[in-house]
Parts: structure tokens; C-alpha cells; sequence
């Protein structure tokens, strides 16, 4: 049985398709794939207070980003510049698992 590769990784530009941020894009900072998460560039901004600490002494509110679903995020291809749905295939003769763009036909990997 193969292993499937997952559908969106590291560095991948990503736009939202549904919530609070539809609509904005960015890249992907870190895959969370046993939760279905992902920590996106600019994209779902959460506050947290702080209290004062020696490293920061003044506290208060800090803004920082949140893993989103990876269901609300959808991959824009590099050549087409349009969101797509990702394909797999096997790439040559050594029957490689790669990414491809179902639209343009495009590989991802």
C-alpha cells in the first residue's frame, strides 16, 4: 500500500475559502497534519495577554497567528496563479508520488 503525500506543505501559497480572513492569501509556515491544521503567514490573527516577565517587562497584548483548518485553505498554483484542487501522480520511471495541478497540469512538487 503507498503512503499518500499530503495535499498542502510547507512554503505553499494558500488563499481561504471560508471564515473570518476569506479571501486573504498567504504562505504556509508550519503543517500541523495529525490535527488538519496549518500556521499561515498574515492569516488568522488571535490576541493573547501576557503578564510582565523579565524578557518583557511591560505585559499586555500581543498579536499573533493561529493554525487554521487546512478544509478552509485552498492551494494557488505557481504557473496558472488560480486556486486549484490538487492531483497525485507518478512521475518517470521512478514511480515518484508528485503534486500536480489539475487545471494547468503543472507540477507542484
Amino acid at each position: 500500500m503507498a503512503l499518500l503525500k499530503p495535499k498542502l506543505h510547507k512554503n505553499d501559497i494558500v488563499t481561504v475559502i471560508s471564515g473570518k480572513d476569506r479571501g486573504k492569501s498567504g504562505k504556509i509556515l508550519k503543517v500541523f497534519p495529525k490535527d488538519g491544521r496549518a500556521l499561515v503567514e498574515k492569516i488568522n490573527f488571535v490576541k493573547r495577554h501576557s503578564r510582565p516577565t523579565q524578557k518583557m517587562p511591560q505585559g499586555g497584548i500581543l498579536e499573533k497567528e493561529a493554525p487554521i483548518q487546512l478544509a478552509k485553505l485552498k492551494l494557488i498554483c505557481n504557473k496558472c496563479t488560480e486556486t486549484t484542487v490538487v492531483r497525485f501522480q507518478q512521475a518517470g520511471e521512478s514511480k515518484k508520488i508528485v503534486r500536480i495541478c489539475k487545471k494547468c497540469k503543472e507540477m507542484l512538487d
